[in-house]
């Protein structure tokens, strides 16, 4: 692939990407994984390739970098992507090449004692975002890029806006974080005059709400909850912005709050999400409810979590009939 082949071809994706409406996250990922497709055959153009070529690729990552199932059908499914929708040429990407069978892993959940001692060690400054992953079982993604516009505080309801899959929906506001937000809106609309005031105050719109509605463009309303701490200036438009906060900041803060409360479990965003379902069907809520405020597409995915509200946890072990006891640890 000669060097001015590369940009046009990534050009070519990002238009497909844009035209399929696919998130930002997927486009980067499948432009990721269709760069290292090239490299991997010495920059040749994929227009060059063939299924050989694709099943060698997916077989170098699930042996030389011992790649787990997930990783390899996320590549399987950009490459995809690259020859049916980029180049039309879906026969060098047959769907005789079969996908990884991937292992089903039982969700990991914090009793209410474990979030309570993580949420107490989670910094003031973001303990409002990592409590609504908790509170309101939403994704990392979608808490922080809640707009002011979309958290309706009267009837304590948060807007979830082009969520997994494109879908809207609807989750609750808890009421122990109602004045919270409250107090973070408030904020949020000062900086954002500051910022008018400053020149800034732009703020990003979605697809072409900013050629229907203009003045939208330095509405707060449309400003981020949770605006980063700096802004910056967008190459193509001139404007000074603020981007949301960046999830790798509140990934390691919850890394963290878990190491400094003595956790044991491997904790993630997603681990707060996952014990939100859990809480709700321990508290008797049924799974369709359940399901609707988590957005799940399919009941079966919300009934994954049956599995740890205290299934067989009233049986008794054996181990317990004999009497024994195990203080002492061992050396």
């Amino acid at each position: 692939m000669r060097d001015d082949e590369k940009p046009r071809l990534l050009e070519r994706v990002h238009a497909v990407a844009r035209a399929r409406h696919l998130s930002v996250r997927t486009e980067e990922a499948y432009r990721s994984w269709i760069v290292r497709f090239v490299r991997f055959h010495e920059l040749r153009h994929p227009a060059r390739l063939g299924a050989d070529d694709v099943r060698r690729f997916l077989e170098w990552l699930a042996t030389d970098r011992a790649a787990a199932a997930s990783t390899l059908n996320q590549a399987h499914a950009a490459i995809l992507f690259l020859y049916r929708d980029v180049l039309r040429e879906p026969d060098r990407c047959p769907p005789s090449i079969p996908y990884a069978r991937s292992s089903r892993r039982e969700a990991v959940a914090l009793s209410p004692e474990e979030a309570r001692r993580l949420l107490t060690m989670v910094p003031a400054t973001r303990r409002l975002v990592v409590s609504l992953l908790y509170g309101a079982g939403l994704r990392l993604t979608e808490a922080l890029t809640l707009r002011v516009k979309d958290v309706d505080v009267g009837r304590q309801r948060l807007h979830i806006r082009d969520g997994k899959g494109g879908k809207d929906r609807f989750t609750m506001l808890p009421n122990a974080l109602r004045d919270g937000m409250v107090a973070q809106i408030d904020a949020v609309r000062r900086q954002h005059l500051r910022d008018v005031q400053r020149g800034g105050g732009y703020v990003v719109l979605p697809n072409a709400f900013g050629r229907k509605s203009p003045s939208a463009v330095r509405d707060w309303r449309w400003a981020w909850v949770f605006p980063a701490a700096r802004e910056y200036v967008d190459p193509s438009a001139g404007q000074r912005r603020r981007h949301h906060v960046f999830a790798t900041t509140i990934q390691r803060v919850i890394a963290d709050a878990a190491r400094r409360a003595g956790l044991t479990k491997r904790v993630t965003p997603h681990t707060l999400r996952h014990s939100f379902a859990t809480q709700l069907l321990r508290a008797g809520y049924d799974a369709r409810t359940v399901q609707e405020l988590m957005g799940h597409r399919d009941l079966s995915t919300t009934m994954r979590y049956l599995h740890v509200v205290d299934r067989g946890m009233g049986v008794r072990s054996p181990l317990d009939a004999l009497g024994l006891r195990f203080d002492e640890p061992e050396p």
